[in-house]
């Protein structure tokens, strides 16, 4: 059994001066402790090809297990033979961290142990391919990985389910069952009604022959055309808004156009809405 001094983060993970600085630094405290009435913990050391764990010496609780892959420097005190330490990357900070004990054997057997632990690792290493660490190593990363995407995968299907029902209850509180929505006209590029030459309003198609259509009764209400102007009808248009000589050819027109005036029995209709005159 040794007693464990503690450990402190190192900056390097190997060197003679990064451990002098540490086992100084860790000796320090353990006298400042001793001066307060508390004991250095005693530990077990139990160290295979797989790493070094630091048990608890009755109840055999691993407190710290340093895996050997982790393990970067180990060395002895050679002015303290008692002292032994060794720097290790933790697994899960990533920071180097200098362990110190104060053996009750020869710290140089320990070191040798350690030593011994890296070569039977190694030959272990070469006669697996170079295949057994790195294999555990990738098995343990896929494992935690197939996990994370499973976690996440679930989480998606949770979310795609959400949304195709909030687009479910969309759908029926926009189409309510038996409702009828009203088809908006088609527009042009311009965002307008397109023209259609046929009128809901038009008038029974006129038949060529001898007779022609009643002149049609204009509304009193003002029609606008497409643009917002008023359309032009010979009839309602007053005396003093053409010249005296166009104003004569026009009441000739209207009188050609109130008697009936036809061309190759072809009757022209002054309804301007309806095309099929």
């Amino acid at each position: 059994s040794s007693q464990f001094l503690g450990s402190t983060e190192v900056e390097q993970p190997k060197g003679t001066e990064v451990v002098r600085d540490a086992v100084r630094k860790l000796k320090f405290a353990r006298h400042i402790k001793k001066s307060e009435g508390q004991k250095t913990p005693k530990v077990e050391l139990q160290i295979s090809i797989y790493g070094v764990k630091i048990l608890d010496p009755k109840t055999k609780e691993v407190q710290h297990n340093c895996q050997l892959h982790r393990i970067s420097f180990c060395a002895d005190d050679k002015t303290d033979k008692r002292i032994f330490t060794f720097i290790c990357k933790d697994s899960e900070s990533n920071k180097h961290l200098c362990y110190v004990f104060d053996s009750e054997k020869c710290a140089e057997e320990i070191t040798l142990t350690i030593g011994q632990a890296f070569d039977l690792a190694y030959r272990k290493f070469l006669e697996s391919g170079g295949k057994d660490v790195e294999t555990r190593k990738q098995i343990a990363g896929l494992q935690k990985r197939i996990q994370e995407l499973e976690t996440e995968n679930a989480e998606l299907k949770n979310k795609v389910q959400d949304l195709e029902n909030q687009l479910r209850r969309t759908q029926v509180h926009a189409s309510p069952a038996g409702s009828v929505t009203p088809k908006s006209p088609s527009t042009d590029i311009f965002d307008m009604v397109p023209f259609s030459p046929i009128s809901p309003q038009s008038s029974t198609p006129t038949r060529n022959g001898t007779q022609p259509p009643p002149v049609p009764s204009r509304s009193t209400e003002i029609k606008r055309d497409l643009f917002g102007a008023e359309p032009f009808d010979p009839f309602s248009c007053g005396a003093g808004d053409f010249p005296p000589d166009i104003q004569s050819k026009l009441d000739e027109m209207q009188e050609g156009f109130k008697m009936g005036l036809t061309l190759e029995g072809t009757v022209f209709c002054l309804d301007p809405l309806d095309s099929r005159c």
